[in-house]
């Protein structure tokens, strides 16, 4: 790496189903970073209703539509490349994003059809992300000859959607990839430490979620989801410091609030 960069790393946040206080903070705050990357660690979609197998309870769940959902991740990219211009972008396929791939296998008897249906309604393909240059990486596909699927790796560090969903998901990750890697999927902010004996700082981290924490189909059973994104600071040699930043409902986020801070101590 020829210099020192900022990585905003951006989790799950769901179409339609994005809290919108955390919505507004973590464009302040891009704006604020200016960051040199952006990965973007998938669910970005949710696809409820048509692509998803999942049965609705609620009559009020029969709102969704796919339509509504893309108009919703579409606004979100858009007001963070406007914060961003210039910082290249990533985005994972999530589990959410692959309802749409899940339903096409289900539904066609050919891969060729399946195929011409995510040309139209896939999610690169309703995102515009050849169009806005954002590099997609599919859960089905394996890159820069990485074991695990829809996994990446950036410096010295991996990213991937996530491949454990239980309450140790981030300690199973760190024990899997014996490296440093951050996923989402949980929706909740975790962090794990350890070290081998050839390496002696190893981390795993989750973000959190930008969505709702309490959606209809958790029904009386309270989420232990936290809002939130990632902040790498990558040095020129590939070292970083790893910040889970928290979003605080109706109070922005600890970021905004700590440069608020420095500025004003600076300015006393």
């Amino acid at each position: 790496m020829s210099r020192s960069i900022i990585r905003l790393i951006v989790p799950d946040s769901h179409g339609e189903h994005i809290d919108l206080d955390a919505r507004a903070a973590i464009i302040r705050d891009t704006r604020m970073l200016r960051p040199d990357e952006i990965i973007f660690l998938g669910d970005h979609l949710d696809c409820g209703g048509t692509f998803s197998a999942h049965q609705r309870t609620y009559t009020n769940e029969m709102t969704e539509a796919y339509e509504d959902d893309c108009a919703a991740a579409n606004s979100l990219l858009d007001a963070l490349e406007a914060a961003a211009p210039n910082a290249e972008k990533d985005l994972i396929e999530g589990n959410h994003e692959q309802h749409v791939e899940r339903w096409a296998a289900r539904n066609f008897e050919r891969r060729r059809d399946a195929e011409a249906l995510l040309e139209v309604w896939g999610p690169a393909k309703r995102l515009r992300l050849k169009e806005r240059g954002i590099r997609y990486y599919r859960r089905s596909e394996h890159y820069q000859g990485i074991s695990i699927p829809g996994t990446i790796k950036r410096g010295k560090c991996f990213f991937t959607h996530g491949i454990s969903v239980g309450r140790h998901a981030t300690a199973v990750h760190l024990d899997r990839f014996g490296a440093c890697v951050v996923h989402g999927h949980t929706h909740r902010a975790a962090e794990a430490r350890g070290r081998t004996v050839t390496n002696n700082a190893l981390g795993a981290w989750c973000p959190g979620t930008l969505a709702k924490l309490q959606p209809l189909y958790q029904h009386t059973s309270p989420s232990e989801w936290s809002l939130g994104y990632g902040v790498q600071f990558v040095a020129k040699s590939g070292a970083f410091i790893h910040w889970n930043v928290p979003i605080i409902k109706g109070a922005g986020s600890l970021l905004a609030q700590t440069i608020d801070c420095i500025a004003r101590r600076r300015a006393a």
